[in-house]
């Protein structure tokens, strides 16, 4: 029996060893292709494109489900000597990952063409990055982000903040850099955290003017300079419904390109009950109220179009599965109904 179980062992080791090693392999392959202009000028005409037209990702419906193709290199040459752009496009795109089997993901915007033409060549549609993060499969949705974040951040770095002379951007659109000046640009993202408030039976949820109607979710706000996430938490809690955080705990990350490219820090944080009387900041929320769980279970059975009565009003309903703001509430659900078991 212990010779079965050391055996087992083995192959479960080999098997970690080996995932972990194929994770290393992708990692640094991903960072030479980075670091080395001609190698990843080679590496796009083996690579696959996820296109873009002003930011919004191409997808092609099939049946009831939305996709997102890639294009070989091959492919995207022909597409773009319909517009003489041929010899243009390697410069424009975007380094965003790559296979386990090494073939490297690049991004490209097509802004500048004729959206209608690139659409019936390859038919599908530009669709709108916040609904294609929604309907496509639940592992091309980080790539969009990333791909979209990326391609945003060096539109708008095109001129160094310091000379005002024009940047350039390396091969794989991981930096760009003012030749004048010798300044080097990274692209960033901004930290926001997002807090499930509750106060040990019930979970607060919020919503602002420009939300979809009857969607509340998980307070928010961007990290000031100087704090770190405690802080940014106890602060957005104080201003946003006038309540002191007792205690909080980290849940996850992830990121989330809008308004423009944040690394969202989810928490839960606890307030005592006793003290637990909202005082909501109007300039910032339309409402803020109080769930408890059998509202909150229903709500998330809804969406948007379920929610509508035939009055015309909303019955709440919250963040789909793809947001951060799901998992928070999700576990919340899950530790109430544990504690009531």
């Amino acid at each position: 029996m212990a010779a079965i179980s050391q055996a087992a062992y083995r192959r479960a080791s080999f098997v970690i060893c080996r995932l972990h090693s194929t994770y290393v392999r992708k990692m640094r392959y991903l960072n030479e292709l980075k670091e080395d202009d001609s190698l990843c000028r080679q590496a796009q005409s083996s690579g696959t494109f996820y296109l873009f037209h002003n930011l919004s990702p191409f997808l092609r419906k099939a049946g009831m489900k939305y996709l997102v193709p890639q294009l070989s290199g091959a492919e995207m040459k022909r597409i773009l000597e319909k517009f003489k752009e041929a010899g243009q496009w390697i410069e424009n795109s975007v380094l965003i990952g790559c296979s386990d089997e090494h073939v490297p993901h690049f991004a490209l915007d097509l802004g500048a063409l004729d959206k209608s033409v690139i659409e019936s060549e390859l038919k599908g549609s530009f669709t709108d990055l916040r609904k294609a993060l929604f309907v496509v499969d639940g592992k091309d949705s980080p790539l969009l982000a990333s791909a979209q974040s990326l391609l945003q951040w060096h539109d708008s770095h095109q001129y160094c903040s310091k000379t005002g002379q024009p940047t350039q951007k390396n091969v794989a659109g991981s930096k760009r850099v003012c030749h004048t000046s010798g300044i080097t640009y990274y692209p960033q993202m901004s930290p926001v955290v997002i807090s499930l408030v509750s106060d040990g039976n019930r979970c607060l949820l919020a919503r602002q003017p420009s939300f979809p109607q009857g969607m509340y979710t998980a307070l928010s706000g961007f990290c000031d300079l100087g704090e770190n996430v405690e802080e940014t938490v106890r602060r957005e809690v104080a201003e946003e419904v006038g309540l002191e955080v007792e205690s909080l705990r980290f849940s996850a990350s992830q990121h989330w390109p809008f308004p423009s490219s944040c690394l969202m820090v989810a928490c839960h944080a606890l307030v005592r009950a006793q003290q637990a009387e909202i005082s909501m900041n109007t300039l910032e929320l339309e409402d803020a109220r109080w769930f408890g769980l059998e509202e909150i279970v229903e709500g998330l059975k809804r969406d948007h179009r379920s929610s509508k009565q035939d009055d015309g009003s909303f019955l709440p309903w919250f963040p789909p599965k793809q947001a951060i703001a799901h998992r928070l509430i999700s576990e919340w659900v899950k530790q109430q109904t544990s504690q009531l078991a």
